[in-house]
């Protein structure tokens, strides 16, 4: 095959869409055993500090594809446009003689001056459907007959609401183990086998992709990359900068380049994800990216990549404003929360009526519960500083802000974030607004 004669790897990136990451039993997760995810684990690296710079669908999949931080590429809101001048992996793999494709969830892909891809059909495109049948027909054409090398991405709607795919009926509600930033409810629980039942689909869906290569004969020559995305539509999780909203899952499995079994602690973002693929396939380091490769720790020659992880939040669309900035390393993370006198509320899972049955029942229960009012109103009211362990409290429920021990780290930190901030030419909480097409074009001149 021509990809084999130049030397050039095929690239196949599997993404799901809303995962916990955490619930994949090769990250720790009881509640299911995912095992074509698990085994992808066993024969490739297992990255454990992989985080979204914005935990929202739109936002992350334009820093996936562009190499560049949500504020200056653009789309620093959820279904927000990137900028109209900028170039993607569809640009930089194409200019290296890749076929660069996608498949699945495509909202993430306009205009398509920025995004070159070609669509390839067989996954469901619209992540809210309540169906999500597929079929690899025009995929195992794609890959078997491509006269180039090749970088697929097949985009998951799996495990995003409305919850509707797969069979609850798998999982007992009374025997799952809830996240403790969790208000347990009867209510809570019941979604929660539906959320399972979708993972349970996605795993179905990374084995049916992995057959259909090795079925064509492309497993040998084919870089495969699992991407968890950002967390779950649960409180607490998507449309936040804690843990449960940002940290992700990413495996890489190469046939002997990437070491089986092995995992890294490197500290990661999707922005560097197309640096990373650009240098696999030979190219040069794209100048003004703010992500960088990581292509030495897929290849076993260093544990670290990042010092600092950002991220950012704006609220509008999906509620009123609210704006977040943060910073970590490997073991702290600070969050500016940068208008705290406002009420956080997010309107697809806090407003009467609209998808609230998880949250009506915390309310409920807060009532009489110190421990449910306090899981409330950390998410609803929040304070100016937030400042966690992430080691010893991966959940974030201890607010260090206050701790004379660590005011020197929370002074550095808040410099460093404050720094990028400025390089991003991110106006804080000026950003969350609303922005007409008319101040868009504006902007874009």
């Amino acid at each position: 095959m021509h990809a084999q004669e130049r030397g050039k790897p095929n690239i196949v990136i599997i993404m799901a869409d809303d995962l916990a990451s955490n619930e994949l039993s090769c990250y720790g997760g009881k509640n299911l055993k995912t095992p074509h995810i698990d085994a992808l684990a066993e024969e490739g690296l297992k990255f454990k500090q992989v985080y979204a710079s914005e935990a929202m669908c739109v936002p992350l999949r334009a820093s996936l594809f562009t190499g560049l931080y949500p504020a200056r590429h653009g789309s620093f809101q959820n279904h927000k446009p990137v900028l109209s001048n900028l170039k993607s992996i569809g640009h930089y793999l194409g200019d290296l003689g890749y076929r660069v494709a996608l498949t699945g969830k495509d909202h993430s892909t306009r205009p398509r001056t920025v995004f070159p891809f070609e669509i390839i059909q067989g996954f469901e495109t619209n992540c809210v459907a309540n169906s999500a049948d597929y079929t690899l027909d025009s995929l195992r054409r794609f890959v078997s007959t491509s006269q180039k090398p090749f970088c697929l991405f097949v985009m998951s709607i799996n495990p995003h609401i409305p919850w509707t795919v797969g069979d609850p009926s798998e999982f007992d509600s009374e025997k799952l183990i809830l996240p403790p930033n969790w208000i347990d409810t009867k209510e809570t629980r019941q979604q929660y086998t539906k959320y399972l039942a979708e993972i349970r689909q996605l795993d179905n869906e990374v084995g049916d992709v992995r057959r259909m290569l090795k079925d064509t004969g492309q497993d040998k020559n084919t870089m495969v990359v699992f991407l968890g995305e950002q967390g779950p539509q649960f409180p607490g999780g998507k449309w936040t900068l804690w843990d449960h909203g940002q940290k992700s899952a990413m495996i890489v499995k190469h046939s002997g380049k990437v070491k089986a079994g092995s995992q890294t602690d490197a500290l990661v973002q999707y922005e560097d994800i197309t640096p990373t693929l650009v240098a696999l396939a030979g190219g040069k380091a794209i100048q003004g990216l703010d992500g960088s490769s990581f292509l030495n720790v897929i290849e076993g020659q260093s544990d670290k990549h990042r010092q600092y992880a950002y991220s950012l939040h704006n609220n509008i669309p999906e509620g009123p404003s609210y704006p977040m900035r943060s910073i970590r390393d490997s073991q702290y993370k600070l969050i500016l929360n940068l208008t705290p006198e406002a009420k956080y509320h997010i309107k697809y899972m806090m407003t009467p009526g609209r998808n609230t049955v998880i949250w009506d029942t915390w309310q409920k229960e807060a009532r009489h519960s110190e421990r449910a009012k306090f899981l409330i109103e950390r998410v609803t009211d929040r304070p100016a500083v937030e400042f966690y362990d992430t080691r010893k409290d991966p959940w974030e429920l201890n607010n260090l802000a206050q701790d004379p021990a660590y005011a020197g780290t929370i002074k550095m930190f808040t410099a460093e974030l404050q720094k990028w901030m400025q390089q991003q030419g991110d106006e804080g909480a000026a950003m969350d607004k609303v922005y007409t097409q008319q101040n868009e074009q504006r902007k874009r001149k």
